[in-house]
């Protein structure tokens, strides 16, 4: 696969929500020019690790008919958009496979379904799952919880915190809003009254939107105060008010959290929003906020 191409790797699990995921990902490809790799994965522990038992005759022949099925589903998606379309079955631990299969086509992004926060059976494995490559995937992920989306993106919500890198999620927000003729709504959220805070907030809102105006797209810029909510709370309902198409948020690790999981506002937001929501992961520079590109 050619280096520059833009590549989407879409984990397809045939159910509705990753339907909904491939949509995305289908419209996506057709403004990029790109290729589209179909991966499912015949996951090796749990349920079906136990029925099978050490059976590979078993999982080969699960493999076959799971690739069967993505070939068609394949050929389908290639004669509506005219691009390349990929399929490939694999079995193993799930989050694992597709951080593996994303690095082996050097993908420029991610679009999954998820079905919301682990707190039941059904939810809980595809919930982990998303949280663990939207915590480990060196490229962008695209999560997707919702069944109904707009076609396209007209209002991409991107929050800035001073306290963290901002440097890849800005320029990934104005390559999406070339693309989608998005309006970029720029926003820090406020939790006290300090007047030298504020000031640093707004300041590096107003650089920001400049940057993002003179890149060619529209853009606007807010200070939100908190009001007693928590940031993730105050996030969601500024992209509510803003009729937020995307939501776009980084995943760093917080210092009160654990090292192998993306920290607790990044999660809430994920689950907590029928909005799709792109998880971009800093590269570890030195500098500071106020770096752009």
């Amino acid at each position: 696969m050619n280096s520059t191409t833009y590549s989407i790797l879409v984990p397809i699990g045939f159910s509705k929500q990753s339907m909904v995921a491939l949509e995305q990902a289908e419209r996506l490809a057709v403004l990029t020019n790109g290729e589209i790799t179909l991966l499912s994965v015949i996951e090796t522990s749990g349920m079906l690790s136990r029925l099978f038992g050490e059976d590979d005759d078993k999982y080969t022949d699960l493999k076959i008919i799971l690739q069967e099925r993505l070939d068609k589903l394949a050929i389908e998606v290639s004669g509506r958009i005219g691009l390349k379309v990929n399929a490939m079955a694999s079995k193993g631990k799930v989050s694992q496979k597709i951080i593996e299969v994303s690095e082996l086509i050097n993908a420029k992004l991610i679009v999954m379904g998820t079905n919301g926060a682990p707190s039941e059976f059904s939810k809980k494995v595809i919930g982990s799952n998303a949280l663990r490559v939207v915590t480990h995937s060196t490229c962008p992920v695209i999560t997707i919880k919702g069944k109904d989306h707009f076609k396209g993106c007209r209002n991409i919500i991107l929050p800035l915190d001073m306290e963290k890198e901002t440097k890849e999620k800005v320029s990934q927000a104005l390559t999406l809003a070339r693309l989608w003729k998005s309006t970029v709504k720029v926003v820090s959220i406020s939790k006290n009254k300090d007047n030298e805070q504020r000031a640093k907030l707004t300041a590096n809102l107003n650089q920001v939107q400049k940057f993002l105006i003179d890149g060619g797209v529209t853009a606007q810029a807010e200070l939100v105060r908190a009001e007693g909510r928590s940031l993730a709370k105050s996030i969601l309902d500024y992209s509510s008010e803003n009729e937020g198409d995307l939501i776009m948020i980084m995943t760093q690790q917080e210092s009160d959290f654990t090292n192998h999981f993306i920290g607790s506002s990044a999660q809430s937001i994920i689950y907590n929003t029928d909005t799709p929501v792109m998880s971009v992961r800093p590269v570890v520079t030195i500098g500071s906020v106020y770096d752009l590109p």
